[in-house]
């Protein structure tokens, strides 16, 4: 299991198009991704959850990865963040 702390740059969080985008980057791994915002956990795998957790800009959350390509999970969603998930 990896972790790491990650601040959120979008302007409007993590609405609908930076989360779908989210999504997508972390459908690309095997491993369990989740994400810890103010005591609630959300699948970064499900936009739903994504949208659920009501992030927005200049919040920190942490993701936390488990399984067997965690580390490649992990740093490929923290540059998607630091990179404004496409926008």
């Amino acid at each position: 299991m990896v972790s790491q702390k990650v601040t959120i740059k979008n302007p409007t969080g993590l609405h609908l198009r930076p989360a779908g985008n989210l999504c997508k980057e972390a459908m690309q791994f095997r491993s369990l991704i989740t994400f810890t915002f103010k005591e609630n956990t959300a699948n970064a795998k499900s936009v739903l959850s994504v949208l659920g957790a009501c992030v927005k800009c200049g919040d920190e959350i942490e993701f936390v990865c488990e399984g067997e390509d965690e580390k490649e999970a992990l740093d490929s969603l923290v540059k998607a963040i630091e990179n404004g998930l496409g926008e």
